[in-house]
């Protein structure tokens, strides 16, 4: 294997295992809040984490390249206050892989917090336990796998984004050039081997982690 093929498949490695454990821990307790508030402006934050489902990952490339670029207000203050530019760099296309993957890991933990009796909690409660404690002790184990999907989901995801990362990041070797790019790349250049190569690992990491969803699902049905 050349350094080229092996430096992308270890970015785009790279890029979905920091994009799962940062919205991880991010979507956990955003998914408790949106299972079990109340409020109706709940229905604004559920529409808003699913955008990125509906809508053409170019649209939103666009507008996080536009809202990055220096010469406009975000991007200039990142700049000037923090010395970091997000335009073509990796942090861009880590920032637009969370923004883009957050629907792929709140939803299911939604759902499997949604789908949990209210007794649990109520009888931890009841126990003395802290909302912490439930949250880790009680509800967390309760619904290993939505966590596991929600995982393999967002990972799966994340590895084949396309359309946002090369928008934000465009395709710099060694820095955004990650392996759904390269297939492109490689199919324009008439080098139908090396996008064959990307195109089976893709595939069978893909096919792994559905085998793996699908496995979870049929074990959690049976239970």
């Amino acid at each position: 294997m050349d350094a080229d093929f092996v430096q992308t498949l270890l970015l785009t490695a790279r890029l979905a295992a920091a994009t799962t454990i940062i919205l991880l821990a991010v979507g956990l307790p955003a998914a408790y809040t949106l299972a079990y508030t109340r409020q109706r402006i709940k229905v604004v934050f559920e529409a808003l984490i699913c955008m990125p489902m509906v809508l053409p990952p170019t649209v939103l490339g666009y507008y996080l390249l536009v809202a990055f670029s220096p010469q406009n207000f975000f991007g200039s203050w990142l700049e000037q206050a923090f010395d970091v530019r997000l335009a073509f760099s990796f942090g861009g296309i880590l920032v637009a892989s969370l923004i883009a993957g957050l629907p792929f890991m709140i939803q299911p933990l939604q759902n499997g917090f949604a789908a949990l009796p209210d007794s649990l909690r109520e009888a931890a409660y009841t126990l003395g336990k802290s909302k912490s404690e439930t949250f880790f002790r009680v509800l967390l184990p309760n619904i290993k796998h939505s966590v596991i999907t929600g995982i393999a989901l967002t990972f799966a995801h994340c590895i084949g984004e396309f359309g946002i990362v090369l928008m934000v990041g465009g395709n710099i070797a060694g820095e955004t050039r990650i392996a759904s790019i390269a297939i492109y790349d490689e199919v324009q250049t008439l080098n139908y081997a090396a996008a064959n190569r990307y195109s089976l690992i893709l595939f069978a990491v893909s096919f792994v982690l559905l085998v793996l969803i699908y496995s979870l699902k049929k074990s959690n049905d049976k239970n």
